[in-house]
This record gives structure tokens, C-alpha cells and sequence, in this order.
């Protein structure tokens, strides 16, 4: 299951005399694809920069227990998925605000004040409805929509069937539009 360009990175990385070349390769690799994963569940610049080198430290820390059963790829987004709901955890336990109001989250609060969010206030909405999904149902849809990732690649990652990624999909996607149809009659 594991590339050929993964498996030299794999084993630059094995090799003590090549570690560090090894584990360059494997972040330039991965790095942009898994800041943006990461962002899109964190939102803010700051905070998917904080994840994303969470991240890499729990990979450098566990690349030897990689046994290749699945990509290498799927085996990172597992890990930076993981690491950026544990991330939202802390947020949750930290404010302990009540989420009636999405609009007063301290990660839209976060995202409308971030210098390199350009969206508008469709982009908030959106970012609203998504945070308002349970966490699976934000993991999936985030890797579908945004991602692009395809639901064979989404079970190895999220250790689920096909179908029930396909169900939690269609679910986040009807929760979202209700979502938006109500906060629009608001304004």
C-alpha cells in the first residue's frame, strides 16, 4: 500500500544516517496537504500552524510503529485529524461557552479577526454551519467537500465503511443547508 516515493522516505527515515534527510522529504511532502486539512477543522492560521507541528512531532515520535497497512498518506491525515479534534477538545474545555450562538465561537471570533482569512460572510456562515455538525460528521464532511478525498481513502483514515462515510456525508450536507436556511431568515 505504500508508494515507492514513500517507502524511500520511509527508509531515509529508518536509517539513522538519513533520518533527518527522511523526514525533510516526508514534510515537504505533506505539509501544504495537511495544513490545509488541519485549517479547515481549526480554522484559524495560528491554531492549524500550532496542530500541524503537533502533528509532526507525534509522527517523527511514532514513524517506526508505521507498519504500511495502510498509505502513508492516510496513516498522516489519521494523525492530524486526531490531533486537531483533541485540539478543538481543549478550545471546548477551555471557553465552555454555550454554542447557541456559532457566531460568538471563539473560532469564528478567531477566524473573522485573522489577517489571512479573505472570506466574506458566506465563508462565516459556512464555517458556522460546519462547526455546528458533530465532530465525525465535521471530520467527513471536511475531507469530502474540501479535500476532495475519496471514501475508500476517508475509511482507512477514519477506520469506518464506505457506507457509513457516505451516510455521514449526506447527513452533514442536510444539517448544513438547514443551517444556512435558518440563520438567512435571521438576518
Amino acid at each position: 500500500m505504500v508508494s515507492a516515493d514513500d517507502k524511500q522516505i520511509l527508509d531515509w527515515i529508518l536509517d539513522p544516517a538519513h533520518t533527518d534527510k527522511g523526514f525533510r522529504s516526508l514534510v515537504e511532502k505533506y505539509q501544504e496537504k495537511l495544513y490545509w486539512h488541519i485549517r479547515r477543522l481549526v480554522l484559524n492560521h495560528e491554531d492549524a500552524d500550532d496542530v500541524l507541528q503537533n502533528t509532526f512531532i507525534k509522527v517523527y515520535r511514532n514513524i517506526a510503529g508505521f507498519e504500511g497497512k495502510s498509505s502513508l498518506y492516510t496513516w498522516l491525515y489519521r494523525i492530524a485529524g486526531n490531533e486537531s479534534l483533541s485540539f478543538l477538545d481543549q478550545q471546548k474545555r477551555r471557553y465552555a461557552e454555550s454554542l447557541d450562538d456559532l457566531s460568538q465561537h471563539p473560532a469564528i471570533l478567531r477566524l473573522k479577526s485573522d489577517p489571512w482569512y479573505d472570506g466574506e460572510e458566506a465563508g462565516i456562515l459556512l464555517q458556522e454551519a460546519i462547526l455546528s455538525l458533530p465532530e465525525r460528521q465535521r471530520q467527513v464532511f471536511q475531507l469530502r467537500y474540501h479535500d476532495e478525498m475519496s471514501y475508500k481513502d476517508m475509511s482507512e483514515i477514519l477506520e469506518t465503511s464506505e457506507g457509513a462515510l457516505k451516510a455521514s456525508f449526506h447527513h452533514a450536507v442536510k444539517k448544513i443547508q438547514e443551517y444556512v436556511r435558518t440563520r438567512q431568515k435571521d438576518i
